[in-house]
């Protein structure tokens, strides 16, 4: 059985991705700068298909005949770009240009990665299978 608290952190997380999501389409830039370099082909294209993933996983969320299954993608698309929070930052501790507040964000970040893969672990598994 769906609890309110479960909601309300689907919702919450759906909130996240339906908003990132909208950007990476919106202002590509930044994120084409963060795709990792190790990965083939154009960082847009990634941009662009990350930006897909985390709209349909924030649609998933927002639904409960879909939560279920939102919160198990939201906790692999989490884990899954994490590899480009981790360029992101290796990127802007190498830059002259980056403000030493603005590393301290990049870094400080890294770790709440693990907030958000638990809380869409916690809807995975407290949402009703459908």
């Amino acid at each position: 059985m769906s609890t309110q608290p479960t909601r309300a952190s689907a919702l919450r997380l759906a909130a996240l991705l339906l908003g990132t999501g909208t950007l990476h389409f919106a202002r590509p830039e930044p994120f084409d700068r963060i795709v990792p370099r190790a990965l083939p082909g154009d960082a847009r294209a990634y941009t662009y298909a990350s930006g897909v993933a985390e709209l349909a996983v924030g649609t998933a969320l927002a639904f409960p005949r879909t939560r279920r299954l939102g919160g198990a993608l939201a906790a692999a698309l989490f884990v899954a770009v994490f590899p480009a929070n981790i360029q992101m930052t290796v990127s802007w501790l190498r830059s002259a240009r980056i403000s030493p507040a603005a590393k301290v964000i990049a870094v400080v970040r890294l770790p709440l990665q693990i907030p958000l893969v638990t809380e869409a672990v916690k809807v995975w598994r407290s949402s009703p299978r459908r």
